[in-house]
C-alpha cells in the first residue's frame, strides 16, 4: 500500500527531480559554446528550450508544497482553484 507523504516531503522529491534536469541543461549550455555545426546548434537550442519548462515547473511545484501552509505565503494562481 502506499505511504502517505506530506506536502513538503513532496516538495523535496520535486527538489531532487530538478537536480539532474539542472545538470543536464548545464551540459548541454556548455555543448553549444563550443558547437559549430547548425544543426548541431539547433538541436542543443531545441533541447534546452524543452528542458527549460520543465525545471521551471519543478522549482514552482517544490517551493508551493514545501511553503503551501505556511501563513502568508503567496501561491501562483496558476495552482489554485
Amino acid at each position: 500500500m502506499y505511504e502517505s507523504m506530506t506536502l513538503a516531503q513532496i516538495g523535496g522529491l520535486y527538489r531532487a527531480s530538478a537536480e539532474p534536469l539542472r545538470k543536464r541543461l548545464k551540459e548541454l549550455r556548455a555543448a553549444l559554446k563550443t558547437a559549430e555545426d547548425p544543426e548541431e546548434i539547433w538541436r542543443l537550442k531545441r533541447r534546452i528550450a524543452e528542458l527549460t519548462p520543465m525545471l521551471t515547473e519543478c522549482n514552482a511545484l517544490a517551493a508551493l508544497c514545501e511553503r503551501y501552509y505556511e501563513r502568508g505565503y503567496y501561491r501562483d494562481e496558476k495552482y489554485t482553484l
